[in-house]
């Protein structure tokens, strides 16, 4: 019971990690209707970015987190304009191939500045756990789950309302009508696709402090949020986060009772349940 308590907890742990991570793709297909394969490769730069602050700058990687999301937000905005934009509309096949060249050069990019070796940010409470009875809790993975909750609910009271996340939602429901209110799409797409990478890179950040950050973990990443995003449901942010919840959940309990190698059967086995009894998403609006 001990040991199952621990799993759980661990796997809440993770989920909170896991929905941060889909943020930003969530909000990027379903404004956009850009399924975003260079996102892990994004997360994969904000990890990095973090690194550097932390082991050349001494900013701690929780404090840090601002500085590499703004630093991604702008990466992000000026892609969307200067590349993206000339295809939003286009066929899906065509993002995809954009998107997916993206994520081809950052990956290689990546390699050429920073090698192929493991990094880890390791603050002086890396090590730190607290201890509940029996459960041991991490420091480090607690202070990231609590991140992610409030990113994430963050941006739920932001698109509810702001007048930004108003425009957003009304662009993601009909374009011609937010148009006829005076949104310029362009500038709102561009934004979007910002705040999408600007997540990513905040998740990045979060990601290097309890795991290895290399050149090549952004595929991986970026299949984990295409399930939690299907799974959770893309127009609702706190339906990302019960996707990455019950993501991380059944993760940690496959490795226990199954095996570590069947883990990532586990997730997507979910993800088709999912698609099969409710396509929307655990929390996404039906038709």
């Amino acid at each position: 019971m001990d040991l199952l308590a621990q799993i759980l907890i661990n796997g809440i742990l993770l989920g909170g990690l896991y929905a941060v991570m889909a943020l930003g793709l969530a909000l990027v297909w379903g404004v956009l209707n850009i399924v975003n394969l260079a996102h892990g490769a994004f997360i994969m730069l904000g990890g990095y970015l973090s690194w550097h602050l932390y082991t050349y700058l001494g900013i701690d990687p929780f404090l840090g987190l601002p500085i590499t999301a703004v630093v991604m937000f702008g990466l992000g905005y000026c892609l969307q304009r200067g590349v993206l934009n000339l295809i939003v509309r286009a066929p899906m096949f065509n993002t995809l191939l954009i998107t997916f060249g993206l994520e081809v050069v950052l990956t290689y990019l990546a390699q050429m500045a920073f090698s192929a070796d493991f990094r880890t940010i390791n603050p002086s409470y890396a090590g730190s756990n607290i201890a509940l009875g029996p459960v041991v809790i991490p420091m480090a993975r607690l202070m990231a789950f609590g991140v992610a909750v409030v990113l994430t609910v963050g941006m739920w009271l932001f698109l509810l309302h702001s007048r930004l996340g108003r425009a957003i939602r009304a662009t993601a429901q009909n374009l011609v009508a937010a148009r006829l209110y005076g949104v310029e799409p362009r500038h709102l797409y561009a934004m979007t696709f910002g705040i999408g990478i600007g997540l990513a890179g905040a998740a990045g950040g979060l990601y290097g402090t309890v795991s290895q950050i290399d050149p090549y973990i952004g595929a991986t990443l970026t299949a984990k949020s295409f399930a939690i995003a299907i799974i959770g449901g893309l127009d609702n942010p706190l339906g990302v986060l019960v996707g990455g919840l019950v993501l991380g959940i059944i993760e940690s309990l496959t490795v226990l009772y199954i095996g570590a190698t069947f883990g990532d059967v586990a997730s997507f086995g979910v993800l088709v349940l999912v698609l099969i009894v409710r396509p929307s998403g655990l929390l996404g609006k039906t038709a």
